[in-house]
């Protein structure tokens, strides 16, 4: 409903998170407020944060001074509020706020301070693709515009219409479960910098960068197995998942949030072409039942 209340009001959905967007100027921010691989910066403030006001969170979000970095001193005791409508009842693995950390798993310093985030159980749809980590900075050679890639809902700096879904609202997840279990994810911010570490450990898992911090994705999205070949099909790792092999940035159901405003359980046994079909907003698939 909070999202179906934002697109009213901005006639948008939020973005996956905001980011300083003037890629030729990004060197002139303060050091810690950019990243120069992944091009991820200030203010950060992710998703879950936009829509607080449409929560009846108006006393959190007030805390919050959104003019200045989501880690600035003035909003880092907020930033970790643990709000009860991000979390799942049934999930294990942790309900409590987390500290960021860098590529080594080591806190990460904004400032000379730690950043705590409040946990959030549910994350935003990248779609299929997914447009972070190297491919988004000066590397990627996208020129920061990740929306080029980005085929689902939520991406850096997106600005989804509903009408943009032409797949059909009833055919799009928004929004899924992710399991503290497997990698901690939160409502409130993208800090550059982080790095999501998977807890269960494995040789698909890895550290991802920061914009998995909140969102996730299904694949395929080109990557490579462990022989170096790419990924021409979705693989096991990328399947909606309850088990062990999930990745730190995948979408681990049974519960997920489609555009009409439904909720509803996906099987772990689905056609993984269905499952990625339905991350995507105007890929034109025909999806069959799940």
């Amino acid at each position: 409903m909070a999202l179906h209340g934002y697109e009213g009001s901005h006639r948008t959905l939020p973005p996956g998170y905001v980011s300083y967007a003037d890629y030729s100027r990004i060197g002139s921010l303060p050091a810690e407020d950019y990243d120069a691989v992944t091009w991820d910066a200030a203010p950060g403030w992710a998703w879950g944060s936009m829509l607080l006001g449409f929560m009846e969170q108006s006393s959190v979000e007030d805390q919050l001074d959104p003019r200045q970095p989501a880690w600035a001193a003035v909003n880092r005791a907020t930033l970790a509020t643990q709000l009860e409508l991000f979390l799942c009842p049934s999930v294990n693995g942790g309900d409590g706020p987390f500290v960021v950390v860098d590529a080594g798993g080591l806190p990460l310093l904004k400032s000379g301070g730690q950043i705590r985030l409040g946990r959030s159980h549910y994350a935003a749809s990248h779609g299929q693709e997914e447009a972070w980590g190297d491919l988004s900075g000066p590397a990627g050679g996208l020129s920061g515009d990740v929306s080029r890639i980005a085929d689902g809902p939520f991406y850096r700096n997106s600005r989804t219409r509903f009408r943009d879904i032409t797949d059909g609202l009833s055919n799009t997840i928004l929004l899924g479960e992710h399991s503290s279990r497997l990698s901690d994810k939160t409502w409130a911010a993208v800090v550059p910098g982080a790095f999501v570490h998977p807890r269960i450990h494995s040789p698909e898992n890895g550290a991802e960068s920061a914009a998995t911090i909140t969102l996730v994705h299904t694949g395929p999205a080109g990557e490579l197995d462990l022989f170096g070949n790419p990924i021409t099909s979705i693989l096991p790792t990328f399947r909606p998942c309850t088990s062990d092999r999930c990745i730190r940035n995948t979408l681990a159901v049974p519960m997920v949030l489609l555009g009409d405003n439904v909720t509803r359980f996906v099987s772990e046994h689905v056609d993984l072409r269905t499952f990625s079909a339905i991350t995507s907003i105007a890929e034109g698939e025909v999806v069959g039942a799940y």
